[in-house]
């Protein structure tokens, strides 16, 4: 296996790349008034870092959750194999898997090939991810039961679990796992580390989602892709690989008008697990706004991890912004909005409470300890006090105690091994590969008896958010996911001990 290289990114300023500083800063604005939550961005122009910024507790040195923006890297192993003479785009899904095959296997799933499985058009409907990760630990055969509707080929229908048959085909070949594969030829050349992916019980990589990495490693990915392949002196990926992967391959919905196709960057076209965008245009897309945006005509790439309702509000923004500030020629300095830009982008915070806080009208000096009845999130206990500024909590499940802290107008980093909720929390994998949870908690009195514990888990876009209600000697906790969205919360009630 190769050394780890370093490879770092070479920065510039704005102006002279030839993008605006002030229509950065407009982005930034247009940011913090938005629905959109951004935990991180780099800007690349010309292959330079020009503008990068974290929102804290977020840090340029944490992994983050990728969620399906992972599907393209899957690709990425799919076109190193394909070159290596490992596997054919017209291979048979199920000549891979003989001993996974439902009793009757159907035409259709006799011509099943790996390029449907990367262009999303297997054939199958309703898609079946959901479906057969939580139901099944062999999810190949999961997959291969599910009944195929259309011809392959023909039909675009976003399916997940024929991402992670691409990873399961590239392990059945190759005897690696796909995180391992890409090593030596994706992640060591580009001088990425400290990454990991999930994996079902079978220990394959979920391929459609899970991989972490950190923002530069998104924006090198990008800048490979934009650079056809070639980093540094050395052709990483073939250059045909990337326009094959990257160019329509399938039209989502033939039949829309083109105005509705025109305002949506999720009707341009689909590629090798790539989706096409406006303005000529590419990405590597993960749910809630994870972002690698290539432009090729602008010679940028753009790189966005975030938690977001409306992911194509987020893309608007960065088209309204970001798009036009980009100009062919070098511009003339401007250290007043220059100055400006690196102020704003070293001091970017989410906020810790809402402008209007209360102070306790319960005495949490001391620990309180509330015991809950039998409950779907298992607690058994919690118990809370807060000193100094901090507010401890302890929470007894019935398998494992929780320890976290929560710091008053500050995040307070810590760890843990409770559980994130996210889009897979009902699926067959073996979680504990991610353990411990990094994590950062923050506390506000909504009122004088209602107080709002948020943990962030920052490897992820995710947080969970607890209000506490006291009434006398008892306790009632609205349990919520941030991605949800406020559609949904789960209420327990305990009694002080």
């Amino acid at each position: 296996m190769n050394a780890q290289i370093e490879s770092p990114l070479h920065v510039s300023t704005p102006e002279d790349e030839g993008v605006s500083s002030a229509d950065i800063l407009h982005f930034l604005d247009a940011v913090g008034k938005s629905k959109n939550e951004l935990h991180s961005f780099i800007f690349l122009r010309h292959g330079k870092v020009i503008s990068e910024g974290w929102w804290s507790p977020y840090k340029n040195d944490l992994k983050h959750s990728m969620y399906s923006a992972s599907k393209s890297f899957t690709s990425t192993a799919i076109g190193f194999a394909i070159s290596e003479n490992k596997i054919k785009l017209s291979d048979k899904v199920v000549s891979f898997f003989p001993n996974d095959l439902p009793d009757s296997v159907s035409p259709f799933l006799k011509e099943l090939t790996i390029q449907d499985l990367l262009t999303m058009s297997v054939g199958q409907d309703p898609e079946p991810t959901f479906d057969v990760t939580s139901k099944y630990k062999n999810w190949i055969k999961g997959f291969l039961a599910a009944p195929l509707i259309n011809k392959p080929g023909t039909v675009f229908l976003y399916n997940t679990l024929g991402s992670f048959m691409l990873s399961a085909i590239l392990q059945k070949v190759t005897g690696q796992k796909v995180i391992e594969y890409l090593r030596p030829r994706l992640f060591d050349p580009l001088g990425i580390s400290g990454m990991d992916w999930e994996e079902n019980l079978q220990s394959i990589n979920t391929g459609g989602w899970g991989l972490r990495i950190k923002t530069e490693d998104m924006a090198k990915f990008g800048q490979l892709y934009l650079q056809k392949g070639y980093w540094q002196g050395t052709q990483v990926l073939p250059a045909e690989w990337v326009a094959e992967a990257t160019s329509v391959k399938i039209i989502q919905h033939p039949l829309l008008s083109q105005s509705k196709r025109d305002s949506s960057d999720w009707e341009q076209g689909y590629g090798y697990q790539f989706w096409r965008s406006r303005h000529h245009s590419y990405r590597a897309d993960g749910a809630y706004g994870q972002y690698i945006l290539v432009l090729p005509e602008q010679d940028a790439v753009i790189a966005i991890q975030s938690e977001t309702p409306d992911m194509q509000d987020e893309l608007n923004l960065v088209w309204q912004y970001l798009l036009p500030s980009i100009h062919k020629e070098k511009l003339p300095s401007d250290s007043k909005n220059l100055n400006a830009l690196h102020a704003r982008l070293s001091s970017l915070i989410l906020p810790t409470k809402p402008d209007n806080v209360f102070s306790s009208g319960i005495n949490l000096t001391t620990d309180r300890n509330y015991i809950f009845e039998p409950n779907e999130r298992n607690i058994e206990s919690l118990t809370l006090q807060i000193k100094d500024g901090i507010c401890y909590v302890m929470m007894q499940t019935k398998s494992d105690t929780y320890k976290l802290t929560f710091g008053s107008g500050v995040w307070r980093n810590g760890q843990t091994n409770k559980q994130m909720n996210s889009l897979f929390s009902n699926a067959k994998e073996n979680y504990a590969l991610l353990f411990p949870f990094k994590v950062a908690g923050s506390y506000y009195w909504k009122d004088d008896l209602a107080l709002v514990l948020q943990l962030r888990y920052i490897e992820s876009p995710h947080t969970e958010i607890t209000t506490c209600y006291f009434d006398g000697k008892s306790i009632s906790m609205d349990i919520q996911n941030s991605f949800q969205f406020n559609s949904k919360k789960i209420t327990l009630t305990g009694v002080l001990k």
